[in-house]
């Protein structure tokens, strides 16, 4: 179980002080522990992906991060320079701001922006930060992702007001579907959390004390 564990986890570091040493030694942990993945910092993609060539452990980076705020041209800009970097994953954060005013065409086409250009050449999960949402803003979320052809859907950041609950996974995984990807990220702090987070539905974990929960 341990190892099927592992190869659910996106091993993370994504503080603003992370420095080259400890993009290394997360990069040696995910290969050592046999993690799905390292998520980086997009200035960290090319780091991770140098020291990681040669393994199966896949490169992921996060995208209008944290706020989600930018610009769709940004958002797309930083796709295309994160897969030519190396990045096979992209988590982009939706405009929070949009989805809460209703404008669904606009989230949805912010969405389909960064699918587009990562399209053939890496995996898009969509954070919808679920602790700022009511429950129709995460159904909304999760079905315009769904919409705009993601491959997966995230509950958090880890940066704003909470982490992923069991709640919320069920809630996610009942609107998409068996057939797109859930991911629970902020807050999976041991193995405990991380089979409640499975048991709810999630497919990928996110979290920065992968070593915990595989060695636990």
């Amino acid at each position: 179980m341990t190892k099927n564990l592992a190869k659910k986890i996106d091993h993370t570091l994504l503080k603003a002080d992370a420095v080259k040493e400890q993009i290394v030694t997360l990069c040696e942990e995910a290969k050592e522990h046999n993690f799905y993945s390292v998520c980086v910092n997009p200035t960290w993609v090319d780091e991770a992906s140098k020291q990681l060539e040669g393994s199966d452990v896949e490169v992921c980076t996060v995208i209008g991060f944290p706020l989600g705020a930018n610009t769709t041209a940004t958002k797309e800009f930083e796709t295309k320079d994160a897969i030519e970097n190396g990045a096979t994953e992209v988590d982009m954060v939706i405009n929070i701001g949009q989805l809460k005013a209703k404008d669904d065409g606009a989230v949805e086409k912010d969405i389909r922006a960064v699918v587009d250009a990562a399209k053939g050449k890496a995996l898009v999960k969509v954070i919808i930060e679920a602790s700022l949402l009511t429950e129709e803003e995460k159904v909304r979320a999760c079905e315009l992702s769904v919409k705009a052809g993601a491959d997966y859907v995230k509950t958090s950041t880890g940066f704003s007001t909470g982490g992923a609950t069991a709640e919320d996974i069920k809630l996610m995984r009942e609107t998409v579907g068996p057939d797109i990807g859930v991911k629970a990220s902020g807050g999976v702090r041991d193995k405990k959390d991380a089979l409640a987070m499975i048991e709810a539905g999630a497919s990928r974990i996110g979290a920065s004390s992968g070593i915990k929960i595989v060695t636990e």
